[in-house]
């Protein structure tokens, strides 16, 4: 699963809008939709945000793991 479809699956499995998501890791409500979107590639530190906030690896985050716990 690409990037953006699990940025967004986790999203909604949490019940979080796009605003909300962006204000818990720092960035704007555009750029989460530009993730979303695949207009835009998140930082490393975005990356790393958004996977302490969902509490999953950054492997899982990124498609390369279907496994969340895997550290």
């Amino acid at each position: 699963m690409p990037f953006s479809d699990r940025l967004r699956t986790l999203r909604k499995l949490h019940g979080i809008t796009q605003r909300q998501l962006a204000a818990a890791i720092g960035v704007s409500e555009i750029t989460v939709q530009n993730y979303e979107s695949q207009r835009k590639k998140p930082a490393y530190d975005a990356l790393v945000s958004l996977a302490d906030y969902f509490d999953v690896s950054l492997d899982y985050l990124v498609g390369r793991s279907d496994d969340p716990t895997r550290r």
